[in-house]
């Protein structure tokens, strides 16, 4: 599981965002960036973003640290912000929340190298888990301490938005055209080489477990939280071991 800590302040929200997630202090004196379970998306972002942020740091990239984060309706009460108060008011419970990397660069490809190595491993995860949000026009990518950092994989994991036909949607294959990092020739071989291997049912077992129960409860033909978690991994395992020869758009890259 997640650590868990408590929001005792809300700072501020941050608008370049689609749900709108805000800055806040916890009671462990971190900052972290607040995802809300109330935000329009739902908690099927929340559950994405977990699954996606754990599987990756165990691949060896580089993602902020994930907590659980519990939230008190109070907290939107002096909000001037009628959206953010209704965000607040709308999220009491357990939400997600990431370290705030201060002084962190958005990720701008005219300013910053990145080998075919690293980026091999990144669109090589990206199609695993079918990012659909890493282009050039919205990178969702951070440079922290001379290090690339991955942020914000809300929109992945499209078979959870219809169920029975999981295993279709996770047979497809990954458009890689607009990628952010297609420019910097990135070596999907090598790391499906290094990186498929490394994704078992006991990592993925590991992974969906960080998700707590309160995301996954109530999700129509799943009895219980366990189910889901495993509908979670399976089409992740069946993916992993092919999934560079599905990868279109890179061919004038190499």
């Amino acid at each position: 599981m997640l650590r868990e800590v408590t929001a005792t302040r809300y700072i501020e929200p941050l608008r370049e965002g689609g749900s709108l997630p805000g800055l806040i202090e916890a009671d462990d004196l971190g900052t972290y960036v607040l995802k809300f379970r109330g935000a329009g998306q739902g908690r099927k972002t929340l559950v994405a973003e977990v699954v996606c942020g754990e599987l990756a740091r165990r691949l060896g990239l580089r993602v902020p640290r994930l907590v659980t984060v519990a939230l008190d309706a109070v907290l939107g009460l002096g909000e001037p912000d009628p959206e953010v108060q209704e965000l607040l008011k709308g999220s009491g419970g357990t939400n997600l929340g990431m370290d705030f990397l201060s002084g962190a660069l958005g990720f701008d490809p005219l300013a910053f190298e990145v080998s075919p190595e690293e980026a091999g491993r990144v669109v090589w995860f990206d199609a695993l888990v079918t990012n659909v949000d890493r282009s050039w026009r919205n990178p969702n990518l951070l440079r922290w301490h001379g290090d690339l950092w991955l942020i914000d994989h809300g929109a992945t994991l499209i078979w959870h938005h219809n169920w029975p036909g999981a295993q279709t949607s996770a047979a497809r294959p990954y458009d890689a055209a607009d990628h952010a990092l297609r420019s910097f020739a990135p070596d999907v071989r090598a790391a499906a080489a290094d990186l498929a291997p490394r994704v078992t049912e006991d990592l993925l077992a590991e992974v969906t477990a960080a998700v707590p129960d309160a995301w996954l409860t109530g999700e129509p033909g799943f009895d219980i939280p366990d189910d889901l978690r495993r509908a979670y991994a399976a089409p992740l395992l069946a993916r992993a071991a092919t999934v560079h020869e599905h990868i279109h758009g890179l061919e004038e890259t190499r």
